[in-house]
């Protein structure tokens, strides 16, 4: 496949794997990349700069292929080492950074100084625009399905991909609701030049998560989603449980008056005991609605070969057919 997400990145299929905290490690970012896709290291979860840098050379170890490394920038108080992180990055002579959060303009021009392509995550067409005039050499247009942080626009994919379409210059991919074949070929035809997944990535053999995660996934369907701290418009997608009872229970019983503080033992600090330890109820943990589309646990190889085979074919197969 060739689209200008595979021309400006270097990787063989427009498959990119979004960064996860606790889940985008080497392990899994060298398989998405040998498979010829995008793997991504996540940034934050190493504690410190010398750690990415230790995990991007642990990544080289898996690969020679290109990957990225995902730099969230977060709305606290107490900023990690951002220099020392983009540093680390930068010597590491890594080519491709996934930047979401806040706006990144700050560290883009060290960014591409140094040879490395941007692509922001952007939730609504006027984030992706500024993104664009920032110098952002790609964006990627996250829909309302998407695990994780959705904005408060609540825009599905099916309006939002042609919208940005319509207005944007640079080249983006879809993110929220990507699974299958199905994915990437309806992606493409609503003007996106690729699709980046996160939550089917979990789902893989290669991802370093806890079995009761992956099984988790397996055994849930699209209705077992739900999005927390909407009222301190701080949205997060994720799986129900235990924990995400409790915060809609606080939610509906606080109102307006809700503070993080009144969710924080829910929400913070609670992925690895999650992701290593598969404590499935320790807190809230991102999960988007295409997690009705998963029903295995393949090796990161075999799903992208089957993702790419089933998109050739709806395109070359019933789409022609359609039109024929």
């Amino acid at each position: 496949m060739k689209t200008k997400i595979t021309e400006l990145f270097g990787i063989e299929y427009p498959i990119i794997q979004g960064g996860m905290h606790h889940v985008g490690l080497a392990e899994l970012a060298a398989a998405v990349s040998n498979a010829g896709g995008l793997g991504v290291i996540t940034g934050l979860t190493q504690r410190t700069p010398d750690d990415l840098a230790a995990e991007i050379r642990r990544c080289r170890e898996m690969t020679d292929k290109a990957f990225g490394v995902n730099l969230t920038f977060l709305p606290t108080v107490n900023h990690p080492d951002y220099p020392g992180y983009v540093r680390a990055i930068v010597e590491g002579e890594v080519k491709v950074v996934e930047t979401a959060g806040n706006n990144p303009q700050q560290y883009v021009a060290a960014l591409k100084e140094a040879g490395v392509k941007v692509i922001h995550k952007c939730t609504s067409v006027r984030h992706a625009l500024k993104a664009e005039s920032i110098g952002c050499d790609a964006v990627s247009v996250d829909g309302f399905e998407c695990g994780g942080h959705p904005g408060e626009d609540d825009v599905p994919n099916f309006i939002l991909l042609p919208r940005a379409a319509d207005e944007l210059q640079i080249p983006f991919v879809a993110s929220g609701g990507m699974a299958d074949g199905r994915s990437l070929a309806a992606a493409l035809s609503l003007g996106a030049d690729g699709i980046n997944m996160g939550t089917r990535f979990i789902a893989t053999r290669e991802a370093p998560v806890h079995e009761n995660v992956k099984q988790a996934l397996i055994g849930a369907t699209e209705l077992d989603t739900r999005l927390v701290m909407r009222p301190l418009r701080n949205t997060e997608r994720v799986l129900r449980n235990a924990a995400v009872d409790r915060i809609i229970e606080k939610e509906a019983a606080l109102g307006a008056n809700i503070r993080f503080e009144d969710v924080v033992d829910e929400v913070a600090g609670v992925y690895p005991r999650v992701m290593k330890e598969g404590a499935l109820d320790a807190g809230a943990w991102s999960c988007g609605m295409v997690v009705g589309l998963i029903r295995d646990v393949p090796t990161v190889k075999e799903l992208i070969d089957r993702i790419v085979r089933e998109a050739t074919g709806i395109i070359v197969g019933r789409l022609a057919r359609i039109v024929a």
